[in-house]
């Protein structure tokens, strides 16, 4: 019997050996026709279990021009990660397809919502289905309001003219400016004037340091990092790392939401039984607050906290980057300043003709006169006279074609379905179009399409809109940015002003790269050297 079992031991750890050997050849077989199966696929990377993780995080800080590298390849291209797998949109045809022509089998998605659910809940950004009608419905009704147009034209010119003398200060004093806080700054005092009216102040001259803009910026990188990172949940269920810091910010911003609701509504309290027309608020919050008091609409301070809050990405974040790239497109390509300086001058002699007033600078003018001059020729500009100015328009566009505020917009997928090149999509994978790749491929905009070219959208001096399948910085479809215009008006303002009484110049060494958020803003801000005209 001991012999027998001497004797079937090796035979047993023989054969578990041989098992081991047989097993580990089976995977390494898989693994290797995997690989060979993907060798003439454009695409990148793929593994077995990790699919394209690697060399997506790899590649995270640049992630934008990796993807446009493949879309040179290809018009569409299929990223597989872990849990999901990211078919990625640049031909215009698979972007009406997925926008417009099939638009309810594409929805933001559970998986979307679930990783932005903690900074935008159930705001028009990140609902579907009804509830995203009914925001749409008011909000739309709000941006068709001539009152808020107005309203809003005041207020960009007053805050544009804050920025102004800013610079003017810093032109004196030959300090260096960060634009981008600046700017930053701009559109938060903006937004939160237009779309709850309060004044936050933080343009004021000293700069003071504002909590919650800073908190709102990092819980936005962290639920943008979440994208690509799979062990998200499982930090956030243990209490770990970012999701802490998240954590943190979160309860940073919804202190200061909160209060600005609670302020609101104590404000159209106490306005109650004053004379009505003298009460009326043209600011967005106002309107839902009203709204709220229909039973109908269930409508709670969470749901407040969230419209408060999409409108305050969609209104400050957007323009602010926008606005910051459009001046280093300014300071990076002389023949475009030389033209829109010429522009914005011909228009100010233009408005002295018809009003008989002089608008000629004075050299030696102190800093008060040159403010004063400054607030004359903001005077002059508003929706209308605005929308004469043509080139400033396509200077807008073409920068929003190169660095949309928004450099890809993931979708969910209901339903199996095939986009019209062919590509089939599975269900509960995603589907995003990117409009930063889309912008810089040839297919979509000719051989000059890497260029910086505001003269591509005129014709015969006048602006010429191009398909919204094809330029997609506003999206397009049922969900097309209802802020455009608006959006539009304060970028117009704010660089009407700056670009006819400033010269920037970058500080040499400076680096201008973008950061990974849902926004596409510059990582190190862009820090300036400010002039006078």
């Amino acid at each position: 019997m001991h012999k027998q079992n001497a004797f079937s031991e090796p035979k047993l750890q023989e054969h578990g050996m041989g098992i081991m050997v047989l097993a580990f050849c089976m995977l390494f077989s898989w693994i290797f026709l995997h690989r060979l199966k993907q060798r003439n696929a454009k695409g990148p990377k793929t593994w077995p279990f990790v699919g394209a993780a690697i060399e997506q995080l790899m590649n995270y800080d640049r992630m934008h021009d990796w993807l446009a590298e493949y879309f040179a390849q290809s018009r569409t291209v299929v990223v597989p990660m872990p849990f999901t797998t990211y078919t990625y949109i640049a031909d215009p045809a698979n972007v009406e397809h997925v926008l417009k022509t099939n638009f309810n089998n594409y929805p933001k998605g559970e998986v979307y919502h679930s990783y932005m659910e903690v900074l935008l809940g159930d705001g028009i950004f990140n609902a579907d289905g009804e509830l995203w009608r009914k925001q749409r419905k008011t909000a739309s009704f709000e941006f068709a309001s001539k009152n808020l147009r107005d309203f809003s034209t005041v207020v960009f010119r007053e805050y544009s003219l804050k920025l102004s003398e800013i610079l003017s200060q810093a032109s004196y004093s030959n300090q260096q400016v960060d634009m981008q806080e600046l700017l930053m700054r701009m559109t938060l005092d903006s937004i939160c004037k237009v779309g709850f009216g309060v004044e936050i102040g933080t343009l004021a001259p000293n700069l003071p340091d504002n909590l919650f803009a800073k908190a709102f910026d990092t819980a936005n990188i962290i639920v943008t990092l979440r994208f690509i990172d799979p062990l998200w949940r499982i930090k956030k269920f243990f209490n770990l790392g970012s999701e802490v810091i998240l954590d943190q910010s979160i309860k940073t911003v919804d202190d200061f939401t909160y209060s600005v609701i609670r302020r609101r509504k104590a404000e159209i309290d106490n306005a109650r039984g004053y004379n009505k027309d003298d009460k009326i608020k043209h600011d967005i919050l106002s309107r839902f607050i009203e709204l709220s008091k229909d039973p109908e609409n269930n409508m709670s301070d969470k749901s407040l906290r969230d419209v408060v809050l999409n409108f305050v990405i969609a209104g400050r974040d957007t323009t602010a980057t926008t606005l910051t790239w459009a001046i280093y497109m300014i300071i990076s390509h002389k023949d475009v300043a030389h033209k829109l300086y010429s522009e914005l001058k011909s228009f100010e002699e233009d408005r002295a003709k018809e009003e008989n007033v002089s608008f000629d600078m004075c050299h030696t003018e102190d800093q008060e006169s040159f403010n004063q001059r400054v607030a004359q020729f903001a005077g002059l500009l508003n929706y209308d006279s605005l929308g004469k100015l043509y080139y400033l328009h396509a200077v807008v566009t073409e920068t929003l074609r190169l660095y949309p505020a928004v450099p890809q917009d993931p979708k969910g997928i209901l339903e199996n379905d095939v986009l019209p090149d062919g590509t089939e999509v599975k269900a509960g994978g995603m589907v995003t179009y990117v409009p930063y790749s889309m912008g810089r491929m040839e297919y979509n905009w000719g051989p000059d399409a890497a260029s910086f070219k505001p003269e591509r959208w005129l014709k015969d001096g006048i602006f010429q809109n191009a398909s919204p399948f094809k330029f997609t910085a506003f999206q397009a479809g049922p969900r097309i940015c209802l802020g455009k215009d608006s959006a539009y008006l304060q970028m117009k303002m704010a660089l009407a002003i700056l670009c006819r009484f400033y010269k920037f110049q970058l500080v040499p060494g400076h680096p201008v790269k973008y950061r990974m958020m849902t926004v596409l803003s510059m990582e190190e801000g862009m820090k300036l050297i400010v002039s006078k005209r």
